[in-house]
């Protein structure tokens, strides 16, 4: 239960790479020393907090974010997971310019994907960050040649964090919703079954004629298994 280390400063470790967390981008001393660094370009990935103008106006060529949706649709912290709750057929990647705003920014390059029929958001989102690190790059390189398009903001949809009681499905809802969220809600808050014998953790499943059949569970403290196994005594 102790913190690690995020992927990217593992890597800036071991290339010998200075690196910063501050707990909080808005703190004035962040945008100073970001002054003194004077960086080129800022590029976001997954960043929770909304970063200020302070911040913003310091590299010269500006900011770019790298986003896990076709935006303006879904915008926010989990969009991944909501595209799948939606029902989404695709989904994709887009690199904008930031402004202040959530997720609001003029859009310089985007790359779509269709979302498979088994996917779930933890494979999805292994997918979607592999085109994501291409597409920055190949972004990067031709920066100065791309015109910024504005986003439509009248198709703009909200993708909010994620809360534990998401993952409180209705039984009672059609196949369909019950495997979005099972496929939508990995892995965390995950999708808890209630039984006689307590909650379970629904891992997997698929649909069988108009009822939604779990694969695989898991009991609180133990490891994955076989639903039939573990569901016939609860």
């Amino acid at each position: 239960m102790r913190p690690a280390p995020p992927a990217v400063k593992v890597a800036a470790d071991a290339l010998g790479l200075a690196v910063i967390q501050p707990e909080q981008i808005k703190a004035p001393e962040v945008a100073e020393l970001l002054r003194r660094l004077a960086p080129d370009l800022l590029v976001v990935v997954a960043y929770g907090q909304i970063i200020p103008r302070s911040v913003l106006a310091i590299p010269r060529l500006g900011a770019v974010n790298v986003h896990a949706s076709l935006l303006p649709r879904h915008r926010g912290a989990a969009p991944v997971a909501h595209a799948i709750l939606a029902g989404d057929r695709e989904t994709g990647v887009t690199i904008m310019r930031m402004d202040e705003k959530l997720d609001h920014g003029p859009i310089l390059t985007a790359a779509k994907t269709a979302i498979g029929e088994r996917e779930d958001a933890t494979e999805l989102t292994r997918r979607l960050a592999v085109m994501g690190a291409e597409l920055v790059v190949q972004t990067l390189e031709k920066l100065n040649e791309i015109t910024p398009a504005e986003q439509d903001h009248d198709r703009a949809t909200l993708a909010p964090r994620l809360r534990r009681e998401d993952g409180e499905l209705d039984w009672n809802a059609a196949a369909a919703e019950i495997d979005r969220g099972v496929r939508g809600l990995q892995p965390w808050p995950g999708v808890t079954l209630p039984t006689k014998s307590g909650p379970v953790k629904v891992l997997s499943g698929h649909i069988e004629g108009d009822r939604y059949v779990p694969d695989v569970v898991q009991v609180p403290g133990k490891k994955p298994a076989p639903a039939k196994q573990v569901l016939r005594d609860a």
